[in-house]
């Protein structure tokens, strides 16, 4: 299978190239210049992170807000303090590229998802706050897209860095000089945190957002 550096990164910047199919085009490249540690970050990053404490911080902790099912509004902001926010209004996401790209795609800008809590913290929250309504997390749309964004951002990085060092054009299979030459940057975690750091900056594309008969249709392509 041929793969190029030039346009794997290239796809990074290609808001039209969802995440869920630049990644296996990753690992290929990972596994042809024998990047076994990255070709596993990609792997888990796609399939999902089935321990959570081995997922990175980009998809951990993160913020929401607690919203309540009233008879008569729908989800509304539910009657919580700052500590309580803090306490049942983040979420770890371990769910693979693609599903959390679903979610996204789904969401229209300013909106997003919600997640119901977790039993206890139901029960628990709902005796805090005197309320006995259907309580549920929100993420906001810009919550997974930021962490799309970020994986994006990473592969943007590691094909940056291969590139700088003459690693470019379409190939079948890499030399064992090329592959020796490369070997360092087999660092998956020096990307992401890179990542982390640079991804407002970093000319990676956002999640698009679905119009209107894409959500209803499904999205072409």
């Amino acid at each position: 299978m041929s793969t190029s550096v030039d346009h794997l990164m290239e796809r990074t910047q290609d808001a039209g190239d969802l995440l869920g199919d630049i990644v296996p085009s990753a690992i290929t490249l990972a596994t042809m210049l024998r990047h076994r540690q990255m070709a596993a970050w990609l792997r888990v990053e796609f399939d999902g992170y089935a321990d959570k404490d081995k997922a990175p911080p980009y998809r951990l902790d993160l913020p929401g807000h607690i919203v309540a099912k009233s008879p008569q509004y729908g989800w509304i902001p539910a009657p919580v303090n700052e500590q309580q926010t803090k306490e049942f209004a983040h979420l770890d996401l371990a769910e693979g590229i693609k599903a959390l790209e679903q979610t996204c795609l789904g969401c229209k800008k300013g909106n997003g998802n919600r997640v119901a809590l977790d039993k206890d913290d139901l029960a628990k929250l709902q005796k805090q706050i005197n309320l006995s309504a259907e309580l549920a997390i929100n993420l906001s749309r810009e919550v997974y897209c930021r962490l799309l964004r970020t994986a994006r951002a990473a592969i943007y990085l590691w094909s940056e860095a291969l590139l700088e060092e003459g690693i470019s054009g379409d190939h079948n299979h890499y030399t064992p000089e090329e592959r020796k030459k490369v070997e360092h940057l087999d660092s998956p975690e020096r990307f992401w945190r890179q990542a982390m750091a640079e991804v407002d900056t970093l000319p990676v594309a956002d999640v698009r957002e679905l119009g209107f008969l894409e959500r209803v249709f499904g999205r072409a392509g």
